[in-house]
C-alpha cells in the first residue's frame, strides 16, 4: 500500500536562500560565459581580418612574412603567460607595434647582456646602479615639493606624466640634479594615477632600454604592478625594473594618488656607447610611437620657476 501523502507544511527552513544561491549561481555563470563568448567573438573577428592579410603577404613577400613571422613567436614566446589572450594581444592588439620592432629588438638583444625580464638593482653593473641611486636619492629627498607641484599642476584626469627627461630631452627643469645629462638614464618621470585607475595588459616598444619604476608613496592596498607571473606590490617593495616589451600592466585599486618615479635606462651591453648611440637615433620615432602608447596620459607641465644649481 501507498502511504499517504503528508499535507504541505510550507518551504524547509533555507529553502529560499538555496533557491536565490542557485539564482545568483547560475545569473553569474550566464555573465560570465556572455563575457568569455564577448571575447571569444572579438579574437576570432581580428582572426579573420588576420588570416586573408597573411595569406596575401606571403603570396606577395614571403621571405620579408616569414621574417616577422619567425621573430614575432622567437618574442612573444619570451612571456609567461602563452594562452590566446597573449597571441591575440601580440599580434593583433596593442602589441603590434611590438611585433614589427621585433627583428630590431632581436638584434639589440645580441649586443647586450642576458635579459632576466624582471631585474634586481644588484644585476647591473655598479656604474648603473651607482647613477640609478643618485636620481632615487634626489627624489627621495625632495619627495614633498615634487608631489606638491605636481598636485598643484594636475587638476583633473586619469593618468599623469610630469617630466624632467623623455629620451635624453630636457622637459622640466626646475629641480637642478636634473638639469644635465646621464650616461645610462635617459629618461626621468614621475607617473600619477588617480584614485582606482589601472592600465590594461599591454606591451611596450622598444628592448634599447629597460623600465625603472619605483613608488613614492607606498601605501598597503592593492596597488601593484605585474608582469608576466610576477606581481609586485609596492608597499613590500617599492622598486620594480622590468623590461617592458613583455606582457605588463599598472594597478591602483585604491582611493588615493599613487606617485611612481618612471626612469628608462639604457640595456646593460659590451657596448654601451652603441646602445645608447641607437637610443639617440630613434628616439625621434620612438617619441612617435610612444604617443600612442601614452595616449590616454596627461603631460603635466609646471609653474615652478627654474632651479638653478649654486655652486
Amino acid at each position: 500500500m501507498r502511504r499517504p501523502k503528508k499535507p504541505y507544511q510550507g518551504a524547509r527552513p533555507g529553502g529560499g536562500r538555496c533557491r536565490d544561491w542557485a539564482h545568483s549561481f547560475a545569473t553569474g555563470s550566464r555573465s560570465a560565459r556572455g563575457k568569455m563568448t564577448k571575447t571569444l567573438r572579438k579574437s576570432l573577428r581580428k582572426f579573420a581580418i588576420a588570416i586573408p592579410l597573411l595569406a596575401l603577404g606571403f603570396y606577395f613577400i614571403p621571405i620579408l612574412t616569414t621574417i616577422f613571422i619567425v621573430c614575432g613567436l622567437i618574442d612573444v614566446l619570451r612571456n609567461d603567460r602563452k594562452d590566446l589572450a597573449l597571441f591575440s594581444g601580440y599580434f593583433l592588439g596593442n602589441g603590434l607595434f611590438t611585433w614589427l620592432l621585433s627583428p630590431f629588438n632581436l638584434l639589440v638583444d645580441l649586443l647586450c647582456y642576458r635579459n632576466p625580464g624582471v631585474w634586481k638593482l644588484e644585476q647591473f653593473p655598479e656604474d648603473y646602479q651607482r647613477e640609478v641611486n643618485e636620481v632615487l636619492d634626489i627624489f627621495r629627498a625632495r619627495k614633498d615639493e615634487i608631489i606638491a607641484d605636481i598636485d598643484a599642476n594636475f587638476g583633473v584626469g586619469r593618468r599623469g606624466m610630469y617630466v624632467y627627461q623623455w629620451y635624453g630631452k630636457h622637459r622640466i627643469d626646475n629641480v637642478a640634479e636634473f638639469n644635465k645629462d646621464f650616461k645610462y638614464i635617459k629618461t626621468i618621470a614621475v607617473s600619477v594615477f588617480s584614485k582606482r585607475e589601472s592600465t590594461s595588459w599591454h606591451f611596450g616598444p622598444l628592448r634599447l632600454s629597460l623600465r625603472i619604476l619605483y613608488n613614492l608613496v607606498p601605501v598597503k592596498a592593492e596597488i601593484f604592478v605585474e608582469c608576466g607571473n610576477v606581481k609586485n606590490y609596492w608597499y613590500d617593495n617599492p622598486q620594480f625594473i622590468f623590461d617592458d616589451t613583455l606582457l605588463h600592466r599598472s594597478v591602483n585599486e585604491y582611493d588615493g594618488r599613487r606617485y611612481c618615479v618612471f626612469m628608462d635606462i639604457i640595456r646593460p651591453s659590451p657596448f654601451p656607447r652603441l646602445i645608447a648611440g641607437m637610443l639617440a637615433i630613434v628616439s625621434v620615432s620612438v617619441e612617435r610611437i610612444n604617443s600612442m602608447f601614452y595616449k590616454n596620459w596627461k603631460m603635466i607641465g609646471s609653474t615652478k620657476p627654474k632651479k638653478v644649481e649654486t655652486t
